[in-house]
């Protein structure tokens, strides 16, 4: 997951979600806070496999699949916290 600890689409809305859900499947979680040396990372992930733009929305959930390829299944959405909090169950109930 790629997020910043100030923005509200990620903390809280996201960031516990997607670690309870990881916790569900038994599977690591990986974040990346862009506000750190981490941004290196979550930009080559966001450019490679999310929705880029130099300014690119956060947060943006990934997940590896058990043959290596990385499927984008989330960006927040900019309409409001409650947009990308609804778009976010839908997403982890369909990784269930």
């Amino acid at each position: 997951m790629v997020y910043a600890t100030w923005c509200p689409h990620c903390v809280p809305t996201a960031v516990e979600p997607v670690k309870r859900a990881a916790r569900e499947l038994g599977v690591p979680v990986v974040l990346y806070d862009i506000d750190t040396e981490q941004v290196v990372k979550a930009d080559e992930l966001v450019e490679k496999h999310g929705d880029w733009t130099p300014d690119y929305l956060i947060p943006q959930v990934f997940v590896e699949e058990d043959d290596g390829r990385i499927r984008h299944v989330l960006t927040g959405d900019p309409r409001g916290v409650q947009y990308t909090r609804r778009a976010l169950e839908t997403a982890l109930r369909g990784l269930r």
